[in-house]
């Protein structure tokens, strides 16, 4: 649906403290999002503009040389190119103490992604996201096949949420769900298999199992390894160490929950450190040897957002301004910023320039595109993993010995639009609210951006110098799953059905 009309709601929604939301207000929610149909559509033709801002040809200046700045007014009713100039440039970082949502300042759009999803104050991850647990494991091989997996995981899903309101009643809960809890404990079993075979064909007995988690949510897949290699090899157990790196203050504390909940996992205490802190603040180099898992983590990483200029190819960097109404307003600058053009070089370098663009790069293609009625002189976003490129630094620099494993999304339906662009989601009412932008009220959306893993591999190569390799989340699975564990009388496997679009990599 709209983005710009469930952006509106969302802020009269969330401007007052909750306890002062209008239920006019929430039923207006109601009403865009169970009627996002024709009448919507019609809204988004009228309204639903991006305004971005170009230079002249030939200028060149750096970001802060607000003279190079223009907006292209004829997108958008109001004039904002002097707002623009007025207002502050600040970091995701700048705004980490922060308790209120930040009003006439300009990000870049990675920056407003970051403090989106990660603010301590008013992030999607550290106030609004709750992960689904369905209790005791499915039993697969007593299930007739994968739709009444289906029924059943609707049935614990809608008790779980009843559960929740009856304590707390919530609108807009984020409830979502992985494979680790879905496929407890064979999701988290397999994983472990690859863990102590590869550890056993390298460093054992010479080193301890040393192994990183970021982004651990519950802890669950953490439980289950721990759980897997005290059960079949305490001889390796007695070597290894786990420790996880969480960015959010609730999901650290539920993670050490889940290790006190019961006795096996208090069990597990001395082998386990919950870190809490970003890896991007990470200090302290890890010489040992190590396996660094990263499950659907990426995904959430902050992208930058690049248009090309048709004529000249030349990309051009978004930044965000955040009027004194909080609304988003999108500039272009053609100089980039050092991450982002770094980002660029790398690219270029791994892949030898071969990898997908946003405009069209034949004559013939140039030529069509130019003679379209009403077209932009601009194409559409690309969207850069530059804390993907990050990421993969601290590897490097903290981490010289790891092996990294990680999956996460290859495809994602429902994208906004753009190359390698995300998906903008919130939930009200227990409904899913796609929207068509990034720019949203901070906090309440999750920004989910799908992996390609051609150019990832290639970029991780060049940065940590090691060799790796990527296959489907199926055939890993297929590798390392106990695939009788999971599947259901029919024949059916939701271990290996669901999840098409998921790919893993890892280091060899």
């Amino acid at each position: 649906m709209d983005s710009q009309l469930v952006n509106q709601l969302f802020k009269q929604l969330f401007r007052h403290h909750p306890a002062c939301q209008s239920q006019k207000h929430l039923r207006q929610l109601a009403a865009a999002t169970a009627h996002n149909g024709h009448r919507v559509q019609q809204h988004h033709s009228r309204h639903q503009r991006r305004p971005y801002s170009s230079q002249r040809r030939g200028a060149s200046s750096p970001v802060g040389d607000e003279s190079q700045w223009q907006q292209r007014a004829k997108l958008l009713n109001q004039d904002m190119t002097e707002e623009y100039k007025r207002a502050p440039m600040v970091t995701a970082a700048e705004l980490w103490g922060r308790k209120q949502r930040p009003r006439r300042v300009k990000m870049l759009l990675r920056d407003f992604i970051e403090d989106s999803l990660y603010n301590p104050n008013y992030g999607y991850f550290s106030k609004q996201v709750t992960i689904f647990t369905p209790g005791e494991p499915f039993d697969f091989p007593a299930l007739h096949d994968e739709t009444e997996f289906q029924n059943v995981l609707s049935e614990r899903y809608v008790e779980f949420e009843d559960k929740l309101d009856e304590v707390a009643p919530s609108d807009t809960r984020q409830l979502w769900y992985t494979p680790t809890e879905l496929f407890r404990p064979y999701y988290g079993e397999a994983i472990a298999r690859y863990l102590v075979a590869n550890y056993k064909l390298t460093t054992y007995p010479y080193h301890d199992l040393i192994i990183y988690e970021m982004g651990a949510g519950r802890g669950t897949l953490m439980l289950n390894i721990l759980d897997y290699i005290r059960d079949m090899d305490p001889d390796v157990y007695a070597r290894t160490q786990y420790k996880v790196i969480e960015i959010s203050d609730s999901l650290a504390k539920v993670q050490s929950s889940t290790l006190m909940r019961s006795a096996a996992g208090r069990g597990h205490l001395n082998k386990v450190e919950i870190i809490n802190q970003s890896i991007f603040d990470w200090t302290q180099p890890v010489p040992s040897p190590c396996f660094f898992l990263a499950f659907e983590v990426f995904d959430n990483f902050a992208h930058d957002a690049i248009r090309y200029d048709l004529a000249t190819e030349q990309p051009m960097q978004a930044v965000v301004l955040i009027s004194e109404s909080n609304d988003f307003f999108e500039f272009y600058s053609p100089v980039l910023d050092p991450v982002a053009a770094r980002y660029f070089r790398v690219r270029d370098a791994a892949t030898g320039g071969r990898y997908k663009v946003p405009y069209p790069t034949t004559k013939l293609g140039k030529w069509v595109s130019s003679i379209k009625p009403f077209s932009s002189p601009m194409s559409e976003p690309e969207y850069i993993p530059t804390r993907l490129m990050q990421f993969f630094d601290v590897l490097s620099k903290y981490f010289p010995a790891h092996r990294l494993l990680t999956s996460d999304f290859h495809s994602l339906p429902d994208a906004v639009p753009g190359v390698n662009a995300p998906i903008v989601q919130t939930r009200y009412q227990r409904r899913p609210v796609p929207v068509t932008t990034p720019l949203v009220h901070q906090g309440y959306f999750d920004i989910m951006f799908p992996t390609d893993f051609r150019v990832s591999e290639l970029v991780y190569r060049a940065i940590t110098g090691k060799l790796s390799r990527v296959m489907s989340h199926e055939e890993f699975m297929r590798s390392w799953a106990y695939l009788e564990e999971t599947e259901t009388q029919s024949g059916e496997n939701p271990l290996l059905k669901w999840y098409k679009n998921a790919s893993v990599m890892y280091t060899v």
